[in-house]
């Protein structure tokens, strides 16, 4: 008896991490100190003296039950993107600017090829947040995962000058909301999401016009991260008084997150486009209103709270970084919360 008769196959460890090299190179900034392989990464901190107080900011995601959905399309090239996307966008949103990230991939059967498809989309996600991908672990873990099964989780760090975070402390009334349009349904809600739909590849790879793709690359399409979005807005010159990622929760749970007591936000339905795939989701599944945008991010992944003097800048450099904003609402004053008209 030895290890691999177990189940874990050491020399395919090896493999994987010899095919993903390429990817992680690709995400190299100039403070990594070392190379893929050692015990740990190590990032110089160095470049960042001149802060007057330099802050550590940090989240860590996994990409959910979204994975459920890669394994029945046999596409592992975006979850990477959405795990890296769950973290820095929460680090964006404190005003951070991501530095490294780390993966974690947990599987049943260590497929080096396809280990290595995942990691070059965490890289794929990191070259958008300008991250280093420092490191990772791959556990091979027969008879806790089936073989053809894996989880994804992830860590990053940021940084930001203390001075400069997005609290939401000095959010007021007649403030302006920003929405940054999402791609989809993001990475949340696929409980939900696998109860309505048929989770069957045939019914997946139905072609839909309302759609202008199937269905499942509607739903597998990976989570924008607003990174560069929001670093555009910064060099702008405008201050963001408070910024919410629309994950799980949807509105009525984030949007309250970036506000101080006494305001509430006043979001306009129809300021923007749904995208399809809600409105086919809604229908489908006869879910309530209110429970969609109590879930989803419907059409809107992220939401700014600037100084009406600033819309017009912010929504400018919004559309320099590539993304596209809409006003979505104001602030005003009342019980802390969100209002949707």
């Amino acid at each position: 008896m030895d290890y691999k008769n177990a189940g874990v196959d050491i020399e395919a460890g090896y493999k994987s991490v010899e095919l993903m090299k390429k990817y992680v190179k690709e995400t190299m900034r100039p403070e990594v100190l070392g190379g893929l392989g050692g015990f740990s990464g190590a990032f110089s901190i160095n470049a960042f003296k001149g802060m007057e107080k330099p802050t550590l900011v940090s989240g860590t995601d996994g990409v959910g039950t979204k994975l459920k959905l890669a394994f029945l399309l046999n596409k592992h090239d975006t979850v990477g993107i959405d795990c890296v996307a769950m973290c820095v966008n929460d680090i964006a949103c404190a005003g951070g600017e991501p530095l490294f990230f780390l993966d974690y991939i947990a599987c049943g059967k260590n497929y080096p090829e396809k280990i290595a498809t995942i990691v070059s989309g965490v890289a794929e996600g990191c070259k958008q947040a300008g991250a280093a991908l420092i490191g990772g672990e791959t556990a091979e873990m027969p008879g806790f995962y089936p073989p053809d099964e894996y989880d994804l989780a992830g860590f990053a760090v940021g940084i930001v000058d203390e001075k400069d975070m997005i609290t939401g402390a000095d959010i007021k009334a007649g403030d302006t909301l920003i929405g940054i349009a999402s791609s989809g349904i993001h990475s949340n809600g696929f409980s939900l999401v696998r109860k309505v739909f048929r989770m069957s590849e045939e019914y997946l790879n139905i072609y839909y016009d309302c759609l202008g793709c199937t269905l499942g690359e509607a739903l597998i399409v990976p989570t924008r991260i607003y990174v560069k979005a929001l670093r555009s807005v910064r060099k702008a010159g405008v201050k963001i008084k408070g910024c919410s990622h629309i994950t799980g929760g949807g509105f009525y749970e984030n949007i309250p997150r970036m506000l101080p007591d006494g305001v509430r936000a006043v979001v306009k339905k129809d300021s923007y486009p749904l995208l399809p795939i809600f409105r086919m989701l809604q229908e489908e599944g006869k879910i309530e209103e209110t429970m969609m945008y109590n879930t989803y991010n419907m059409g809107l992944g992220m939401i700014l709270a600037v100084d009406p003097s600033d819309a017009d800048r912010t929504m400018e450099a919004v559309r320099q970084a590539g993304e596209v904003p809409y006003v979505v609402g104001s602030v005003e004053s009342g019980e802390k919360g969100v209002v949707l008209c």
